[in-house]
């Protein structure tokens, strides 16, 4: 199927798709991403945690949230990682810029799951 077909799908079709789409993008994160494999691994631990450790739902939802958080980047990273990688499989500056990036944003995540688990934890 091309993209535009795809684009022509409405409500039920769609969402279910979509939701294909979301499993396959996960189960492609987890087979070739050390990292989120690695992740996951503290959400199965933290969000737990969250629920246990949090005093009100204001507080739960930001342990959870800020966990959460870390797995999107993580997976829009690996993301630009691959397209870098297709595009321009040899050395170059602006994909090594590229990665680091995505590097630093996944770095910035995790600094704001801890401070947000900080200031939840130790008022």
């Amino acid at each position: 199927m091309s993209a535009a077909e795809f684009k022509g799908k409405k409500g039920l079709t769609r969402l279910w798709n979509a939701l294909g789409y979301s499993r396959d993008g996960i189960a492609a994160a987890w087979k070739n991403e050390a990292a989120f494999r690695e992740e996951i691994l503290l959400a199965a631990i933290t969000i737990p945690l969250a629920f246990y450790l949090g005093k009100t739902g204001i507080e739960r939802a930001l342990m959870v949230g800020s966990i959460i958080l870390i797995l999107i980047v993580e997976i829009l990273n690996s993301a630009v990682e691959a397209v870098v990688d297709k595009a321009s499989p040899e050395k170059h500056e602006l994909a090594k810029r590229a990665k680091d990036m995505g590097s630093a944003a996944v770095l910035f995540s995790l600094i704001n799951a801890a401070a947000v688990w900080a200031c939840v934890l130790w008022p």
